[in-house]
């Protein structure tokens, strides 16, 4: 089953995404390319436990879940995102036996360390998750890699390495018999947590059944008598840097277009934070009143985090800007 990020909850439980297993082990597998290794890992068990994907390829999503299905593994969700953001947010405190990062991206080049997968704060998000007796476990060719990521292990204060053989499952997949057919070997390494931290979860929302909701960011308005829609240029703003979070988020606002179904306009909005990217839409519809609504659209299925309520906020400003007097501000 393929899951948007629209469709899980916040954080969700394996009760709901798999109502049929809930009490078997659950497993994360992180970039699982076409899907190869799952099922060939789970039929080392008793019984298929619930697999979590999550992947970045489109491509690799379709052809995973065509083998998954063709090997009769129906308790298994498959999701392209970013790892981070789904461990973080969906995924609860304390409830993964295992995140398995077969051959992840080494990011070789000078000066791209910083996009390795297996960093330190990786490591103590892992930990937060994991069942007491679950692990990471890494399987790579790239021998530098494999020295980096066990002294980013153990520079996270919450994690020892425990160097073994891989399980035969990851020497299935297709970076794996491309190295075996050159003759070259792979290193293994299980990540087992020696504390459990507490790695919160984000403030972060699915769009309400209802979008009169009061949790939908919005803000009400009146539109000065001159408003000219074609003033409107590209326009990037940026905020909500913390020290938890010293990134914070990117709003770049692309595009203004008249609204095809009621008086009014849609903002076409680009959302960064961190991996995490959304495209979202913001209405400004005209009220009764003579005034203007500003609100995020359900279109898409948009996650409400923080920097997508900031977009509501800064395409409120920009429309202050222009000469609009702002009533109210709910995001």
């Amino acid at each position: 089953m393929i899951f948007r990020l629209a469709d899980f909850h916040f954080p969700d439980s394996a009760a709901r995404l798999y109502p049929d297993t809930p009490q078997r082990p659950w497993i994360l597998e992180v970039g699982f390319g076409d899907g190869r290794f799952w099922p060939h890992y789970a039929a080392t068990f008793p019984e298929a436990p619930n697999y979590l994907g999550v992947e970045i390829s489109g491509v690799s999503l379709l052809k995973a879940e065509r083998r998954l299905r063709e090997a009769g593994l129906s308790n298994a969700v498959l999701t392209k995102l970013p790892a981070t953001p789904l461990i973080r947010e969906v995924v609860p405190a304390g409830s993964l036996d295992a995140i398995v990062v077969n051959f992840p991206d080494p990011w070789p080049k000078a000066g791209h360390a910083e996009h390795r997968l297996l960093r330190a704060p990786f490591f103590r998000l892992a930990a937060s998750r994991l069942k007491p007796g679950g692990a990471v476990l890494l399987t790579t060719d790239h021998d530098e890699y494999f020295e980096f990521a066990c002294r980013e292990a153990e520079a996270s204060g919450v994690m020892r390495a425990e160097l073994t053989d891989p399980p035969p499952a990851a020497l299935e997949t297709k970076y794996a018999r491309k190295w075996r057919e050159l003759g070259l070997g792979v290193q293994h390494a299980r990540f087992v947590p020696t504390h459990h931290p507490h790695v919160p979860h984000g403030t972060v929302a699915r769009f309400p059944d209802s979008e009169d909701a009061p949790a939908v960011p919005h803000a009400i308005l009146t539109l000065p008598a001159a408003f000219d829609p074609g003033a409107f240029h590209k326009h990037t703003a940026r905020g909500g840097q913390t020290r938890e979070d010293p990134v914070g988020w990117t709003v770049v606002l692309l595009e203004l277009y008249r609204s095809l179904k009621q008086d009014g306009w849609v903002m076409l909005a680009h959302v960064v934070e961190g991996e995490l990217t959304q495209e979202v839409l913001i209405g400004i519809s005209a009220r009764g009143d003579g005034s203007h609504l500003v609100r995020l659209a359900s279109f898409g299925g948009p996650i409400i985090t923080p920097g997508v309520k900031a977009a509501v906020g800064v395409v409120t400003d920009w429309l202050e800007s222009q000469g609009a007097a702002v009533r109210h501000r709910g995001y």
